[in-house]
């Protein structure tokens, strides 16, 4: 609960999005961006995290999130969104992405270890606004 207080004081604290979204009167998944990079070339990109509880996986809910973090980026005037999916396998996320014009620009063999095993992470992008097209 520490981690996840800290990790939403410091996303909103910088204006960006936290969502939570509800099914009945439970939460059912929750996404935010965060900044893609620190260093200041990279201002202009950030990095989605979507969770969809277990249970309310094919629901939508997923791509509700994703497609308002992505109004919401847009408004702000960010020109790149990235997603960095934490296993090759996970269908429904890199799903997800691409319904919501994500394209999967690589992927990184076996960057991660979780649940016994080693997995990749794959990226994927979406061009926000007028993208790379003009200054910002």
């Amino acid at each position: 609960m520490e981690e996840m207080g800290r990790r939403y004081r410091d996303i909103t604290g910088r204006g960006l999005p936290y969502l939570v979204a509800e099914y009945g009167l439970e939460v059912a998944g929750y996404g935010y961006c965060a900044p893609y990079r620190a260093r200041s070339a990279y201002r202009y990109a950030l990095e989605d995290s979507v969770y969809v509880r277990h249970d309310m996986t094919g629901r939508g809910v997923g791509k509700a999130l994703l497609d308002e973090l992505i109004v919401r980026c847009e408004a702000l005037g960010y020109r790149q969104i990235i997603a960095v999916i934490g296993d090759s396998g996970h269908a429904a996320s890199i799903g997800v992405h691409a319904a919501c014009g994500f394209l999967r620009v690589g992927t990184l063999r076996s960057v991660g270890f979780k649940f016994g095993r080693w997995v990749d992470s794959v990226l994927m992008q979406r061009p926000l606004g007028a993208g790379d097209a003009t200054k910002p």
